[in-house]
């Protein structure tokens, strides 16, 4: 009877060509892995001239070394060039929900290869099987649009919103959905807003400096930009030492028209390089109210006298009131829940300045939903005047 003639698989060819070379002796390492001595000093022939791509496997031609290193880098150019294609047509459509990205794949399964587009789009293809055999309910599908809009808008704004922010800026892009759908779908989705923590004030009043009766008297609506403009300072920790933040806020929209932080809190160190600031970014008008609290910051004779040039009149907070200027107060608990609390180790002096200026440039005055706006952006707001 015939001796049937065994098949070695690729694997097991080149670590036996690999083997023999390690060993330096054919014969033995032949008789060890049961094989003729002949057919592994073939394999190490061919070994020899195609190294790499001595066994591409049944059916398959060999390749030489060099040109299998040109064939594999050409794929693998090939393969990104068609990830960056179907990544271009996934950014035209936009899609809202997982589910539309199961369609997307569905309906293009004949262009491209389903695992490629799956490994782009960030998707289980096991879940798109499981999704094309078992279509979403048209409840289904509404509720995994309001949960992926939910966790977009909450990360997008790192995780400082609660229900009622969250809803009324899916609302605006189009999405309609309840207070108390937000609150539901976020317990189901273990999504927490950041929690308040309390501060320190910093406000020394203890001077013998005039002090500016309370003009503004609590009244923080006005009806045009540069009317009634209100500061604070607070202080911010950083590594080993603090830093001061100084910011002007015009009640008619809530900008922040002027900012500086520093290390020191003298008038030319917090509040001047503020005032400067806000007088370039906006024009201010004879009699504008200029409130704040008692510092000596806003009480010495360098600020009071470089209010009354510009013909502003000052006005501060009644003694340990905080109340007095609740926008400036509400401005730095913002602050310090959405970014200085979130933050797991303390920043040096240069990233704390990064922070603060995203903070209040791109996120406070453009973004950032006021309620005293009604939930508009200052951008909104003053779009529509």
């Amino acid at each position: 009877m015939a001796e049937i003639q065994r098949r070695h698989t690729s694997d097991f060819k080149m670590k036996a060509v690999l083997l023999s070379y390690e060993r330096r002796n054919v014969l033995d390492t032949a008789n060890e892995l049961e094989i003729s001595p002949k057919l592994l000093s073939k394999w190490r022939s061919i070994y020899r001239k195609y190294k790499e791509g001595s066994f591409p496997g049944l059916g398959k031609k060999r390749i030489y070394y060099e040109d299998l290193k040109i064939f594999e880098s050409e794929k693998k150019l090939a393969e990104s060039q068609l990830r960056l294609v179907i990544l271009r047509e996934v950014i035209k459509l936009k899609p809202q929900s997982k589910q539309e990205l199961y369609n997307f794949i569905h309906q293009n399964k004949n262009k491209y290869p389903i695992g490629i587009m799956c490994q782009v789009l960030g998707v289980s293809t096991s879940m798109y099987n499981l999704r094309m055999q078992y279509p979403l309910s048209k409840r289904e599908i509404q509720v995994s649009l309001y949960k992926d809009a939910i966790t977009s808008v909450f990360y997008e704004f790192k995780q400082y919103r609660g229900c009622v922010l969250i809803a009324r800026e899916i609302c605006k892009r189009g999405i309609h959905i309840s207070e108390d759908q937000v609150t539901f779908f976020m317990k189901q989705l273990g999504l927490k807003r950041k929690v308040k923590k309390k501060y320190k004030v910093t406000t020394d009043s203890k001077h013998t400096l005039y002090i500016s009766p309370n003009i503004l008297n609590r009244q923080f609506t006005t009806d045009k930009p540069s009317k009634v403009w209100v500061s604070d300072i607070t202080y911010l920790q950083i590594e080993k030492r603090f830093l001061y933040l100084t910011v002007i806020i015009d009640l008619y929209d809530r900008k922040i028209v002027g900012w500086n932080l520093s290390s020191l809190l003298s008038t030319t160190t917090t509040i001047l390089p503020a005032w400067n600031m806000a007088i370039s970014n906006r024009k201010i008008q004879e009699g504008l109210i200029f409130h704040s609290d008692r510092g000596t910051q806003y009480a010495n004779k360098l600020f009071t006298s470089t209010l009354s040039q510009h013909k502003c009149v000052q006005s501060m907070s009644g003694k340990g009131n905080s109340i007095d200027n609740a926008v400036s107060e509400s401005f730095f608990k913002s602050l310090k829940r959405e970014l200085i609390y979130s933050q797991k180790t303390l920043l040096t002096p240069k990233e704390m300045r990064a922070e603060i200026f995203d903070y209040i440039e791109n996120w406070y005055n453009k973004k950032r939903r006021h309620s005293a706006l009604k939930y508009k952006t200052i951008e909104e707001f003053n779009a529509e005047i």
